[in-house]
């Protein structure tokens, strides 16, 4: 079917994420040896071999919920990581003080991560600008940072192309106001391979979707939402009643592959290419 919006992430999605992290970890781990005044390298090396030995164990824990898989991406990796080693040390007990830490520690070192753009990313953008739908890249990341990354990509359109960022996909919480759309959201969901629960009801996340719907005058069922994350990204729009894509990479576990093909509306490629095709453009 033609869509009348096309929603993207960014980090893992335009980007090779595995390769523009590398100098985000080593600057991370730079302020967290500064920050407790110790070389945590062994703590570091520990915890990152569970992560990766069983990552369908390890997920992000914000607010009381797991809200993310713990080996999407290495933003992801970093975050649970130190909740492990914060735990095995005995720091940060307060929830909401080792929150400011980690949230400080992210958007502290994001900016040093390395620009590593997918090498199909131009030309899908232009492609999907090109077709006079609107298209918008909805992220966690901050604003001003991804606009900056995507005007070092130079998109022909690229003026056309609106970011929103902090968006806060990861925050389980009520929308504001709610709506009949938002209520009618299931609590949570469930993927074969994954010992717990999806949160769904993501409220800020779809504070955002539902301005751009407002804006743009159309509704869930006239939008194709394109991630790398299944949990963070395509969950609950999905629910809503989009159509998603997920972009895959070596570290995608089986469970988000097997999720997307219970969806009416999904499908997953290990590139944008396929997210193309999808969008009929």
């Amino acid at each position: 079917m033609a869509f009348d919006l096309f929603i993207l992430d960014f980090d893992g999605t335009f980007t090779d994420v595995e390769a523009e992290g590398g100098p985000f970890v080593t600057a991370y781990r730079e302020d967290v040896a500064r920050l407790l005044g110790v070389d945590v390298t062994r703590d570091w090396k520990r915890a990152e071999a569970k992560v990766r030995e069983a990552p369908e164990r390890f997920g992000w824990t914000f607010d009381g919920h797991v809200v993310a898989p713990g080996n999407a991406d290495p933003y992801l990796r970093a975050t649970v990581i130190m909740n492990m080693v914060f735990d095995a040390r005995g720091l940060y007990a307060d929830p909401e003080e080792r929150t400011r830490v980690l949230q400080r520690l992210y958007f502290d070192n994001y900016e040093k991560s390395a620009i590593v753009f997918r090498p199909e990313a131009k030309a899908v953008v232009e492609a999907l600008v090109a077709s006079g739908k609107p298209v918008a890249v909805v992220t966690n990341s901050a604003t001003e940072a991804v606009a900056r990354k995507l005007d070092d990509l130079a998109p022909a359109g690229r003026e056309k192309l609106t970011v929103e960022g902090n968006a806060e996909k990861y925050l389980v919480a009520e929308a504001n106001p709610s709506d009949a759309c938002f209520d009618g959201l299931p609590t949570e969901a469930h993927a074969d391979g994954l010992p717990r629960p999806i949160y769904l009801r993501r409220g800020r996340y779809y504070d955002v979707l539902r301005r751009l719907w407002s804006e743009h005058g159309t509704g869930p069922e006239r939008t194709l939402v394109v991630g790398d994350i299944y949990e963070l990204d395509l969950a609950m729009p999905a629910a809503l009643g989009c159509a998603a894509h997920l972009i895959t990479g070596p570290d995608t576990a089986e469970y988000e592959r097997a999720a997307m093909r219970a969806l009416p509306r999904g499908g997953f490629s290990n590139g944008l290419g396929a997210a193309l095709e999808r969008a009929g453009v």
